[in-house]
């Protein structure tokens, strides 16, 4: 399985941006698709997951009313709109692939990072 994320970029506080990461390969029974950040100095932090069959979705706390995970089954991409930015999202993203039975963590896949950079 290979994950290839894009769309990174450079924006100002309040601004937008998209990622969008599309798998390639088999990922066997259930999954989730996602977005996880890691800021200099800090911790890979997860951000926002969709599950792949039902739809639902995740978000960590900080993001929500702001970021909108999405997917395109018949594309094998998963997107995240990044509306009203603000600086502490400045982070590299990695997108990830997690499958699962029940909530036991079989594998996790990860693409390479994008970086997202949002000046004040």
């Amino acid at each position: 399985v290979q994950l290839q994320a894009s769309g990174g970029g450079l924006v100002q506080a309040g601004g937008s941006l998209r990622l969008s990461c599309t798998y390639s390969g088999r990922i066997g029974g259930r999954y989730v698709m996602g977005w996880f950040r890691q800021a200099p100095g800090k911790e890979r932090e997860f951000v926002a997951a969709i599950d792949w069959r039902a739809g639902y979705t995740d978000y960590t706390g900080s993001v929500k009313g702001r970021f909108t995970i999405s997917k395109n089954t018949g594309k094998n991409t998963v997107y995240l709109q990044m509306n009203s930015l603000k600086p502490e999202d400045t982070a590299v993203y990695y997108c990830n692939a997690r499958s699962l039975i029940g909530a036991y963590v079989l594998r996790d896949y990860w693409g390479q990072g994008t970086q997202v950079t949002v000046s004040s």
